[in-house]
């Protein structure tokens, strides 16, 4: 494996990292920690900027898939975002109603 193929792998694994990164805190996949779907939409959000940023940073030093697959995560996490940012935050559980007898 050439330097090339190193790079073109790598820059496929960070650009995946940061996509499952944000899907998990957009709650769209289980946190693997914890096992509980979780959600913060400001970490999220966060995760997405630095992939634009990315973006910003490497336009013209990309090949065309590298650029294909960056442009296309962008795209899915952006619409993901929309769509749980539209979404009602869920209800707290119900507090418990004093202590439990057996």
């Amino acid at each position: 494996m050439d330097q090339h193929e190193k790079h073109q792998i790598l820059f496929s694994q960070l650009v995946l990292m940061f996509h499952a990164a944000a899907m998990q805190q957009m709650g769209k996949l289980k946190n693997p920690m914890t096992d509980k779907i979780e959600r913060d939409l400001g970490a999220a959000q966060g995760s997405i900027d630095i992939l634009e940023m990315l973006r910003t940073k490497t336009r013209g030093n990309l090949d065309v898939d590298e650029t294909r697959l960056l442009d296309q995560v962008l795209r899915e996490l952006r619409l993901n975002y929309v769509d749980e940012a539209n979404k009602k935050e869920p209800a707290p559980p119900p507090a418990a109603e004093g202590p439990q007898n057996p």
